[in-house]
């Protein structure tokens, strides 16, 4: 069976691209098709693939600035020529699943999400937009644009798989489509355990991290630490379009410490010492809170999205029902890491495992193929 994967584009690294990293090593041969590249993330984590972009590559400003183009996808992603590929599977939380296949291709498509800023952060994404209300209203015309080629795209589609039943109620309410049900794979064998009982009060931290944008909430951590007070440590992860924002919320706040981004090694080890790892976003279905679990420790998460599919309450953590620094801060307060077991937490992540992924792909596939 000739295969081919379809990437949105692989200008940043985060869950989406580990899912693809995994599907490129299910299909060695396979090429990987995307909008855009940057050469630093291809050199990576996918050197030596044969990848074939579409013209916004080689736009003035395509790679930096591809949000620019983002009337054009839907056309550059339709350039594609698929016809000699038995198999397509597209990788897809925007414009990857658009791609025309031919009539005896089956086209598998892994959603991480019907396309946020186009359905269930419409009006959010809008609000944040830096611009006037005059050139918000021109955005909203091309977003609504989008939309109805979003839609028509879904519909192309043989199989939708979706990373979570969260994602699969979003895929079912705004693309009309069922989905199986197969959780993204988390590299639990790079994490372990620590022995936390000697740590000293004054090396006790609690853990955020992900990539920093608005939606993710970090500014809720920091607000809940800002009122807990010096004894409670917290240590933030990663980079992105909000940092100048956090590091301002958070100035002369000694207990909090921004840490930029961090190699895969630094943030294993990151894991392992934290007391607990704070989510406080909706997640499709977050791939860093099962990594947090892989190393034993517990969670503290926001009663909402993907965390309520891989938090056990009590268990493998806890939960907070209000979006709010109060709320928050309340669960903060009554964590106990003496009431987890960091090896029960371990046990239960395994199972997102990537060998699992894997044996539940090909299992898929061997269903849907004639």
């Amino acid at each position: 069976m000739k295969a081919a994967l379809i990437h949105d584009h692989l200008a940043q690294d985060g869950g989406a691209e580990k899912v693809l990293k995994v599907l490129a090593e299910m299909f060695p041969a396979a090429p990987i098709y995307t909008l855009l590249y940057e050469p630093d993330n291809v050199a990576k984590n996918f050197s030596g693939r044969h990848i074939e972009t579409s013209i916004i590559q080689k736009l003035p400003g395509g790679i930096r600035h591809y949000k620019w183009y983002l009337y054009f996808m839907p056309m550059a992603v339709e350039f594609f020529d698929l016809r000699p590929y038995d198999l397509v599977i597209s990788d897809a939380s925007a414009f990857s699943k658009g791609v025309i296949t031919a009539p005896d291709t089956i086209h598998i498509c892994y959603c991480h999400t019907p396309t946020r800023y186009l359905w269930s952060d419409a009006h959010e994404y809008l609000n944040e937009l830096p611009y006037n209300k005059w050139l918000k209203k021109i955005i909203s015309l091309v977003l609504g644009r989008l939309r109805l080629w979003d839609y028509s795209a879904a519909q192309r589609v043989d199989y939708f798989i979706a990373n979570s039943r969260t994602v699969a109620a979003r895929i079912k309410k705004y693309y009309r489509r069922d989905s199986a049900i197969i959780y993204p794979p988390v590299e639990t064998e790079r994490f372990s355990l620590s022995d936390l009982s000697r740590q000293a009060p004054a090396e006790r931290y609690f853990l955020a991290g992900c990539r920093l944008a608005p939606y993710k909430r970090i500014d809720l951590v920091i607000e809940a630490f800002k009122g807990l007070g010096p004894d409670y440590r917290l240590k933030i992860f990663g980079d992105g379009i909000d940092l100048p924002r956090l590091k301002n919320l958070a100035a002369g706040r000694e207990n909090i410490e921004f840490l930029g981004r961090i190699s895969e090694e630094e943030k294993a080890r990151l894991f392992a010492g934290a007391q607990a790892f704070i989510n406080p976003q909706e997640e499709d279905f977050g791939i860093t809170v099962v990594e947090a679990m892989a190393s034993g420790r517990p969670v503290i998460a926001y009663q909402k999205g993907g965390a309520t599919e891989t938090v056990i309450a009590g268990k493998t953590g806890l939960f907070f029902s209000e979006q709010s620094a109060a709320a928050l801060a309340a669960a903060i307060k009554s964590f106990k890491s003496a009431d987890f077991s960091p090896a029960d937490i371990r046990r239960h992540a395994e199972q997102f495992s990537v060998a699992n992924f894997k044996r539940r792909m090909q299992e898929f596939i061997a269903q849907v193929k004639p």
